[in-house]
């Protein structure tokens, strides 16, 4: 019977650019929350009859804002 054993070695370089990456994804992420909290804010503080004109109900606003992340 043969046993083989792999060990993947990965460089310290490859590990610091890895983390530097998930920071960058990280911050990319934070503003465009950012930009979707913005835009619910807005649209909250719009009167029901200008939201009515949008086609919006103040309870469907985070459907909106966030629409292209859900599943319809």
């Amino acid at each position: 019977m043969a046993y083989t054993a792999t060990q993947q070695t990965t460089s310290v370089w490859a590990s610091i650019k890895d983390f530097f990456s998930m920071v960058g994804e990280a911050m990319t992420m934070s503003a465009a929350a950012e930009v979707r909290m913005r835009r619910i804010d807005a649209l909250n503080a719009k009167t029901d009859a200008e939201l009515a004109e949008m086609g919006l109900r103040r309870q469907d606003i985070a459907s909106y804002v966030f629409r292209d992340l859900m599943y319809c």
